[in-house]
């Protein structure tokens, strides 16, 4: 497969990834807020802490961390490259550049949905009372486009890559999410175990679709066992080692490989895929949580980088011609 397709369906698995992270954390978040106790504030900052773009928001907004700034910042913002405007964007240009490598009615949804997501931004949804029925839609509409890849797309390299890109994805951003609800949505430490913390653990869970599944599973809604079902539990779509034994499965049908590696991405994954799933929780809050998940996020990156190095940078010995 030539690299420049195979670096747009990585990218397109990615953008649409994000784009539903994004519009999924904005929901949760937004009825959050509608059942916080009276005279606790709303707490948007810590959503955009989450996405690793609080600088930019405060150079853009002077630390106003109002609804009305945060929705339109990470959902209408162009001049936040993943905003949700901008990422739906990205996935549509990387979409038409491979058109032919992907289903019909995966560019006709996507291409409805940027339409869509630009007239919500003329709108002004952010301004909106209730804009979570934007958000809702936005979220269903990408969601189409995971049911429709999974009942058309045939499972060659275009595929795995798509799926690479997502799942890495998804390992971020799930990462992400966990380690800002430990450090900074309690407004104070004697808010832990209080009706408020109890909110705090419901809402992250529903922000990755997993309150059901969890209370099925633990029942009760403790700290350290959200932390092992999001971290490590091999079943649950959205949970960080799921996520990294499917990046590396993918991995190995690209490049055709059996068991061990072939390059330094296979190597790096394994490794870290290893880690993870001989871990228990007791060894990740001996290290610390927020310690554990920025260790991991710099692995993750390790591993983008390798990828882009071994698939998707142009070798120095390749000549092209004008």
């Amino acid at each position: 497969m030539l690299s420049r397709v195979a670096d747009s369906l990585f990218w397109l698995g990615r953008y649409t990834e994000r784009a539903e992270n994004y519009a999924r954390f904005i929901d949760v978040n937004f009825n959050l807020s509608l059942d916080l106790p009276p005279g606790i504030k709303e707490q948007w900052e810590p959503l955009v802490s989450a996405t690793g773009d609080k600088n930019h928001f405060n150079e853009l907004f002077n630390t106003n961390y109002s609804r009305e700034n945060a929705i339109f910042f990470l959902a209408f913002d162009r001049r936040n490259s993943n905003a949700i405007i901008s990422t739906v964007r990205y996935a549509r240009e990387n979409a038409r550049i491979v058109r032919e490598n992907i289903p019909r009615e995966t560019w006709e949804v996507l291409n409805d949905l940027y339409y869509y997501v630009e007239e919500a931004c003329k709108k002004k949804i952010w301004k909106k009372e209730d804009p979570k029925d934007c958000f809702k839609k936005i979220k269903s509409q990408l969601q189409l486009l995971n049911g429709i890849a999974i009942d058309n797309v045939p499972r060659t390299q275009g595929w795995h890559f798509s799926k690479l890109g997502q799942y890495l994805e998804r390992a971020d951003k799930t990462s992400r999410i966990l380690d800002v609800k430990y450090h900074f949505l309690l407004p104070s430490v004697d808010d832990v175990g209080s009706p408020l913390d109890f909110l705090h653990w419901i809402a992250l869970l529903k922000s990755v679709s997993g309150f059901n599944a969890y209370r099925r599973m633990y029942g009760k809604i403790q700290p350290s066992s959200i932390v092992n079902y999001l971290v490590l539990n091999r079943y649950f779509p959205r949970s960080i080692l799921f996520c990294l034994i499917n990046v590396e499965s993918c991995l190995h049908e690209i490049s055709g490989s059996g068991p061990g590696y072939s390059n330094q991405a296979e190597k790096a994954i394994g490794n870290l895929r290893a880690d993870i799933e001989f871990a228990d929780v007791n060894d990740i809050f001996e290290i610390g949580l927020h310690e554990y998940l920025d260790e991991l996020q710099q692995r993750l990156n390790s591993i983008s980088d390798y990828i882009y190095d071994q698939y998707f940078k142009i070798q120095s010995n390749f000549t092209q011609e004008f």
